[in-house]
């Protein structure tokens, strides 16, 4: 298992859209970018995402931060790149960076 650490921004149209809907983009944004994202187990499966603080309505951003854990090892480049090539205008990847904990 690997642990990514991304900082992202949440400008323009994107500032509009709720928290649980941030959360589902990003999930989607992962499952199309063919990252392997580690997903719980149980009943109600989700993937390892964390975002460090949940913005009101409205409020834009420059600098959230998230936390993911993937299943397989991959580099920290191409993590950003598919990550990026699979969000939407107003959602922008700033910095990846590997946690060794």
């Amino acid at each position: 298992m690997q642990k990514f650490t991304f900082t992202f921004s949440k400008t323009g149209a994107m500032k509009y859209i709720s928290h649980l809907d941030l959360m589902r983009l990003f999930m989607r944004a992962f499952r199309r970018a063919g990252l392997p994202v580690k997903i719980t187990e149980g009943f109600n499966p989700h993937p390892k995402l964390s975002i460090k603080r949940a913005l009101k309505l409205g409020v834009e951003s420059i600098c959230e931060e998230a936390t993911i854990i993937l299943r397989d090892y991959t580099e920290p480049s191409l993590f950003k790149e598919g990550l990026a090539r699979q969000l939407p205008p107003g959602i922008e990847i700033k910095h990846v960076e590997r946690n060794f904990s």
